[in-house]
Parts: structure tokens; sequence; C-alpha cells
């Protein structure tokens, strides 16, 4: 018998598979294909922990598979000697989350290990947040982010409030290897470990200490107030953990006219009135669009699920909403910021900014003008967290924006994750300044592009799903490697870097120079006329993303630019 039939049999017969999933597993019998993908290898854990669709399974989100995950969490954080630290836990709206959450948490209780489990549902970037301000060795959150409703995740970080480094979550994958997953791990009952003390309970008093330091990360904590008797604005959790406190923060910055969305208020992991809760994807904001025609308002806000990504729609000259990318609200809140400061005379000593090497060019641009540093490092915000820990420990140097195309900022070091309260509150306020100045978002873009001249920056997903998936993805990159193109779409290919072999070639000279940083799967290329295209395997899903950073006269010359750089690419 083939091995994965020899664990799917397995998984039907133990005591560890509940009689619901066994009925499922059941349902299947006929279905090798199904099989196969379930029970040939194990979910993957990496950086970003786990994320998959609930279903039973080894390579699947369910109890066994978070138990499985969280045993050889505890045998790092035991191998470290930070046992009595503690790990904390949180979890969002999605299902099986809070059943997940307590998983976890009973695991390492079991194991010895103190858990500061939160009430209730909590944004990803409180969780980065409390694991400091408790000094944990680790956390854990529950959450499959912005994904659709049937994927959960799990996200583990490590005592900076970061997720895991590298070197760490190998160790986990290490360790995971070596574990039995029914036979190896180890499990209390949570009732028992909540009444005995072993997991403990964080509420609203976290919440509070959480707030006052987002709160304090306002640039200009009158420009709100200035403006209150005219600035309306809609928000919509996307039925996630935003709910109570992006609301909270903006009352707390002097909005007075907030207007939420009540169908998306209510916290529902089905996520019912949209397809996907992404506040990258423009039908998240139909209903929220609505309302801001209804009440006259000029922006609507979304958070994702999980809060640590927001999205904004604004209003443009002629009435109508535009989408606000990652990109472009990134380089509009880091301008915004800097001019703040320099308009109030509060521009810190050594300030220095991050972004990742996929996001737009036009916040360097930015930074220039302002005689700020820009950093770049590889997609992930652990590496930006990386940045700000590098300067901590050098003594100097101010943090004042750290963000990524998809849709992810942070502002101040409380935290060392993206976090969309803080990106909600600072966005309301740069609105409000743009307000007090007859201004839209929209107008201010466009005041920016004038400034520095236009850009467009675009993502292109192509998925490989099925069992030879990561087959044809890893085919795809090496066709992008060996050989690389010397030119795209007529366009020589001037610099080509190569982020797995860590380096970054000069076409022309043929010399290279390190990109020191860690190796990661990623290739660039840099065109003659500026233009930058990027490809990576998402680290989550099963595709590969290629980034388009664009420059031109407007929009239509860098768009038919991309769609002859698709062509040439075979995308």
């Amino acid at each position: 018998m083939e091995e994965y039939l020899k664990q799917y049999e397995r998984w039907l017969a133990s005591d560890k598979v509940s009689a619901a999933e066994k009925a499922e597993l059941a349902s299947i019998k006929d279905n090798d294909d199904e099989i196969r993908l379930r029970f040939s290898n194990y979910l993957s854990f990496g950086t970003a922990g786990l994320r998959g669709v609930m279903k039973p399974g080894m390579n699947a989100m369910n109890v066994n598979t978070v138990a499985y995950a969280t045993q050889a969490l505890a045998a790092l954080i035991i191998r470290e000697g930070r046992a009595q630290d503690g790990v904390v836990i949180a979890y969002d709206c999605r299902i099986n989350s809070r059943l997940f959450a307590e998983t976890a948490a009973s695991v390492l209780a079991a194991n010895h290990i103190p858990v500061y489990m939160f009430d209730e549902l909590r944004p990803t970037p409180e969780l980065s947040f409390a694991l400091r301000e408790l000094q944990c060795v680790a956390g854990i959150n529950i959450t499959a982010s912005h994904n659709p409703k049937q994927y959960n995740g799990y996200k583990a970080y490590w005592d900076d409030g970061a997720q895991l480094p590298p070197e760490h979550a190998d160790v986990v994958a290490g360790v995971m290897a070596s574990l039995d997953i029914f036979a190896d791990v180890k499990t209390m009952d949570f009732g028992i470990a909540l009444s005995t003390g072993k997991v403990k309970l964080l509420g609203r008093d976290m919440d509070e200490l959480y707030l006052k330091q987002v709160e304090k990360q306002a640039v200009n904590p009158r420009a709100v107030r200035d403006v209150a008797d005219k600035l309306k604005i809609v928000y919509s959790p996307l039925h996630g953990t935003g709910y109570r406190l992006v609301p909270e923060i903006l009352r707390r910055i002097g909005l007075r006219m907030l207007y939420t969305v009540p169908e998306q208020m209510v916290i529902d992991g089905r996520f019912p009135t949209v397809e996907k809760p992404n506040p990258e994807y423009r039908q998240a904001f139909d209903i929220g669009m609505k309302i801001a025609d209804e009440v006259g308002s000029d922006l609507v806000i979304a958070t994702d699920p999980d809060a640590d990504r927001v999205g904004v729609v604004t209003r443009t000259a002629d009435g109508d909403f535009i989408t606000i990318t990652g990109n472009q609200m990134g380089a509009l809140l880091l301008d915004y910021i800097l001019t703040a400061y320099e308009e109030t005379g509060t521009m810190p000593e050594v300030p220095f900014a991050v972004k990742t090497i996929v996001t737009t060019e036009l916040a360097a641009k930015v930074c220039r003008a302002h005689g700020v540093t820009m950093h770049n490092v590889l997609t992930g915000f652990k590496f930006i967290g990386e940045v700000i820990k590098n300067y901590e420990a050098k003594g100097y140097g101010t943090f004042v924006l750290g963000f990524e195309e998809s849709y992810g900022y942070l502002k101040g070091t409380y935290a060392r994750d993206k976090d969309a309260v803080v990106a909600a509150m600072l966005i309301c306020e740069m609105t409000a300044y743009y307000k007090g100045r007859g201004m839209t978002l929209s107008d201010a873009l466009n005041a920016l592009y004038a400034k520095y001249g236009y850009c467009y920056e675009a993502n292109v997903e192509i998925y490989m799903e099925g069992l030879d998936g990561p087959a044809r993805m890893a085919a795809k990159m090496d066709s992008l490697r060996a050989p690389a193109p010397t030119e795209i779409a007529g366009q020589k290919v001037v610099r080509f870097g190569d982020y797995q072999a860590q380096t970054l070639t000069d076409c022309t000279t043929g010399a290279s120079e390190p990109t020191n940083l860690p190796a990661s799967n990623v290739l660039s290329f840099t065109l003659e006329n500026g233009d930058v295209i990027v490809a990576r395997p998402s680290g989550t899903e099963p595709k590969i993303k290629f980034y388009f950073m664009l420059s031109g006269v407007d929009r239509a010359d860098t768009e038919a630019k991309m769609k002859a750089y698709r062509e040439s690419l075979g995308v």
C-alpha cells in the first residue's frame, strides 16, 4: 500500500480524529487525488507559520496539525531555555479560530509553558504588542489574514514581536519532521489548564495599553479636530477583528462623524457580504461606498479580518471613487509624515524608513527629497522589524514608517508587525490634513505624481495548484533564473538580482555584489528605462507573484508597457 494511503487509513482509525472528521474522510474514499493531496505531505511550516484549507488530513488546517506544530514550537522554546517566559495566543473571527487557539494553549500548558490567551478575537498587531509588553518568548495567532473563508492559519512570533526568524522556523519544521502527529503531541484539557492557572486570559486592560501606544504615533494630533465638523469617514472591519479598536482610536483622535458598515460589523468567519475579505479588492467596498454616497463622505476605510492590512477608496474630483493601492498609500503616508514633521519642526534625529524590494520606488524618491534613509528588505514584515532591531542595538535612529505593497503599514516600535489600527488612524489624520486644504487623497496623490513623476505598480498572480503545483512553480522560477533574460519586451535588463544566490549582477559589466539580505527565492530585473520587475513564489499559497514597478508619462503609457512585459515573460 502506498504511504499516503497508509496515512489515510491511520487517520480513519485514530482516536485523536473526531467522528465528524472521520465521516468527512470516509466520504473521499474513492477520490484518490484528494487523498493523495491530503496525505502525501504535511502542511509545511515556514517563517509565515502554517496556512491551509480547513479539513481533516496532514496537509490541511485542523486540530491535529495545529497541535503538532505547537508541540514543535514548544520544543524550540524548551531548547532555548525560555519555557518560563510564556507564550501569548490570539485569534481572529474565522471558523475554528477559537478552537485552534485553545488547542495550541492546551499543548503549551501540557509542556509546562505558561499561556496568556486573549479572551476574544483581537487584531494581529495587538498580539505583537502584548508579546513585547509581557516579555514572553513567543506568540501564536490563529488567522489566515485576508484569505477566503475556507482557510485558516497559524502565525508564530518570537520575543521581539516579529514573526519567527528563518533559523527558528527551520528548527520548528525539523522537530515536526521527527514527531509522530498522534503519539508525540502532549495535550491537556483546556478547561483544566484555565482553572489551574496554566492559561491566563487577557482582556480590555491590554487593549488600553495598546491603544495608548497607537495614539502616540499621531503626527499632528490637532489635524482631525480642526476639521471635525466636516470630516466624514466610513469604516468596515469586513466582519473581523478591527470592529472595536479601529472605531475607538478614530474617536480618540477627534473624529466625530464616523459611519460604520452595519452588515460588516457583524463578526462572521463566513464573510457573507464579500467574495474575499480582502481590502485589496474593490468589491469589498461596495456597501461602504453606498453609505459614503448617502452621508457625503470622501473616504471609505476597510481592514482585513485580522486587522493588519488596511485599504481605502477615496473620492475624486468628478465625484467617483478610486482605490488607493498599497504602494500609493505607503508613499502618501510617508510624504505626509515627513512633511508634517518639517512643518512643525519636529523631524526626529536620524530618521529612517523601510520598505520591501517589491514595493514602489516612489517611496525612495520621497525619502531622498526629505533627507531620510530608506532601507529595502525582503518581503515579510519580520524583515522590517529586523531593521528596527538593528537600529535599536546601535542606539540611534528613529523609525518613521515601514510598509509593503500588500496594504501593510507600521509607525512606531511598540509592535513588529503591520498594524491596520495605527494605519487607519494615520490615514484619517492625513485625510483631515488635506481636507483642511480643500483636497481629497486623490488630489494629494496627483500632487505627489506632479512632484516626483507618474508611477504605476501592479501585481500578477499565476496560480499553480494541485499535486504538481510546487514542481511547476520551481520550473517557472528556474526558467527565469538560468539563463536570465537579457531583455524584456525590447528593454535591456541592466541589473539582475538573484536573492536565492544573494547576488546583484550588473548585466553590462558582469560584476556582481552581495544583496546583504537573507537567501530567498526571489528574482528581480531592472530595465534600462528604470522599470523593475520582481518574481517570487508565495509563502502561503500555490502561486508565483510578479510585481511590476513602472514609471511613465501617465497610466495609459505604463499599462501599455506592462502588457508588453507580460507577453514577453509569458505571464
